[in-house]
């Protein structure tokens, strides 16, 4: 689809592969970074006058989240006496994790005057007590740290998300996970057995409560996944087991039978999961299980796009991006797809057998080397020389994720739904690969009152994001169905901590205990100080959520009704979805198909 002469292109096509195989060289050889940021920035010296953000420099309204102060407490006796406080002066408050992963504005409190109530000094160890095989931390523990200290004494969480650059009280609020369908799941908060939250009181208790919930109290099924809407999470108790031993081979194979394979590869292996190229019609098999701990190896996963990147190799791969999209080089973006996705695989996706290099398959290794990974977070400050591939400060990635758990029971349709697209536009799904595919893990029913409903595969969905809220992407309409399929058609449940507006519409109705979480939000929260606009929206307590506005459909703030909720100067309309008729998206038009 580029404009240009078809030898400038054949030359042009050579040449950003030369690049992009430099790029990607620059990409394994860097071993520092500029570390993130703290998401919260006062303008005083007194934490007043504040503004938080999410580790990509944008929520999905592309708003700018204002409070009137920061707290950082170091203990519980001091959030305690930060929330009783607030409470007393009716604040709105929030609780901000180190690194503010979560997409949706989760973090932000209701109104200009609000506090945020950062943990990133709660982040002490409290109790390993390994012959229960229990250990307690506060709730701004890192995901690295948790393991890592775990493994020190003997011990291993079962199992975690892929970034270990999460906090515990972060991941628990939105659910986060890792993948299988084994013992009680992949959730981390279906671990937990015991859990302390500090919330609002009245007068009588000095306006605060300390709530100190174990395994069997009703209530610790709406505090494990709470969206941050019930207080702070203090203390966290999780139940681990004696470390183990992982074997990891990855395998390659055709996506035609994808369908019939998704639940019995989950069945078949401890940890399994699939990466899916569409538009490659290809599929990678994570072969995981647990082995003997006397099996020979010392295998290390250090995943490459969670490595620090050259701040110059970022700036060349946005830019040619931006490109591709500016001149609707769908072939383009098929090409370096396959070049990074090739390379990839030829790197193990970072899997060492012995921490330096990749021997070959399997890789055997103990589980905290192999569980989770994030080396762009061990940093010096250099500059921003080198950073986190989503670093908002340099010129980086910049995407949207669409993220959602579907019943095994629709999998297979959903799957042959995409692929139906796919051979209607061969070329509309290479975008996401250039961010390593579709993701799909597997997860269990919970009985957290906000978690999983049914055993499901969540499908992890990466693309390209404009600065420009009102350009349009390449095959916006292809994106916009399978988001509108997934979560409409199929009723496929949301992640909490990922997500445009889209896939919030209607969610909390999918929740069979949803009535029980907001009576537990009402007794823990009764002046909701804790919740703000955006939570009661998520959670149905008013509406508003979709924001109607011009362009509003290419962001996922809502679902075109009309074209000017697309972009028509730019050839964009709003129709009906090629395959789900109910769906309505963007889509691009010539001026013969425009007024069909």
């Amino acid at each position: 689809m580029d404009q240009n002469m078809p030898m400038l292109f054949s030359t042009r096509s050579l040449l950003r592969q030369i690049l992009q195989s430099n790029i990607l060289f620059l990409f394994f050889l860097a071993v520092c970074c500029t570390p993130p940021e703290d998401p919260v920035k006062c303008s005083s010296p007194n934490n007043t006058n504040c503004t938080i953000t999410n580790s990509y420099g944008a929520f999905p309204d592309r708003s700018i989240c204002r409070a009137g102060s920061a707290a950082y407490p170091a203990t519980e006796e001091e959030l305690i006496a930060v929330i009783a406080n607030a409470t007393r002066n009716g604040l709105k408050m929030k609780a901000a994790t180190r690194f503010s992963h979560s997409i949706p504005k989760l973090a932000c409190p209701g109104g200009k005057e609000g506090l945020l109530i950062s943990t990133k000094l709660l982040n002490r160890v409290l109790n390993i007590d390994v012959k229960a095989m229990t250990m307690t931390v506060e709730s701004g523990v890192t995901l690295r740290e948790l393991i890592s200290e775990a493994a020190t004494a003997g011990l291993a969480l079962s199992y975690a998300p892929y970034w270990w650059g999460l906090t515990v009280g972060g991941l628990l609020g939105t659910g986060a996970h890792g993948s299988t369908l084994w013992d009680k799941g992949s959730s981390v908060h279906d671990y937990v057995v015991g859990l302390t939250i500090v919330s609002p009181g009245g007068a009588e208790d000095g306006f605060v409560k300390v709530r100190r919930l174990n395994d069997g109290d009703q209530e610790l099924n709406a505090a494990k996944v709470s969206l941050g809407v019930l207080g702070v999470i203090s203390q966290v108790r999780l139940k681990l087991q004696p470390m183990f031993k992982r074997s990891i081979t990855y395998v390659t194979k055709n996506d035609s039978d994808l369908g019939d394979q998704v639940a019995c590869f989950g069945r078949e292996h401890e940890f399994a999961d699939i990466t899916w190229y569409p538009s490659q019609q290809k599929a990678i098999y994570r072969v995981d299980d647990r082995v003997s701990t006397n099996t020979s190896g010392d295998g290390l996963y250090d995943f490459i796009p969670f490595r620090s990147t050259s701040s110059l190799a970022l700036a060349f791969i946005r830019i040619t991006e931006e490109n591709q999209e500016s001149t609707n080089d769908a072939g383009g973006k098929c090409t370096g797809a396959k070049l990074i996705t090739s390379t990839l695989s030829t790197s193990a996706y970072g899997l060492t057998n012995n921490g330096v290099i990749f021997t070959g398959y399997p890789v055997i290794g103990y589980q905290h080397r192999l569980q989770s990974s994030g080396t762009c977070l061990d940093s010096l400050h250099d500059a921003r020389v080198t950073a986190c591939s989503w670093d908002s400060r340099v010129k980086a990635e910049f995407f949207h994720q669409t993220t959602f758990s579907l019943g095994l029971s629709v999998v297979k349709s959903f799957v042959e739904d995409v692929q139906k697209l796919v051979k209607l536009e061969p070329k509309a799904l290479c975008g996401l690969e250039l961010y390593n595919g579709i993701l799909m893990r597997y997860v269990t029913a919970s009985s957290a009152y906000l978690g999983r409903q049914e055993d499901a595969i969540d499908f992890d969905i990466t693309y390209y994001r404009s600065k420009d809220p009102l350009n349009p992407r390449l095959y916006e309409d292809i994106l916009e169905e399978i988001e509108q399929l997934a979560i409409f058609k199929y009723g496929a449940l949301p992640h909490w901590g990922k997500n445009r507006n889209v896939a919030f519409e209607g969610a909390i109705k999918k929740y069979k205990n949803s009535k029980e979480f907001l009576k537990v939000k009402a007794a823990y929260d009764p002046l909701g100080l804790f919740s703000s606009d955006w939570s009661d929206q998520v959670l149905g307590l008013k509406g508003g959520l979709p924001i109607v506005k011009e362009g509003c459909a290419l962001e996922g703030l809502c679902i075109c009704a009309e074209d000017i909720h697309c972009a028509p100067s730019k050839g964009y309309f709003c129709r009906p979805g090629r395959i789900y008729e109910d769906a309505r998206v963007c889509a691009r038009l010539d001026n013969n198909r425009r007024h069909s």
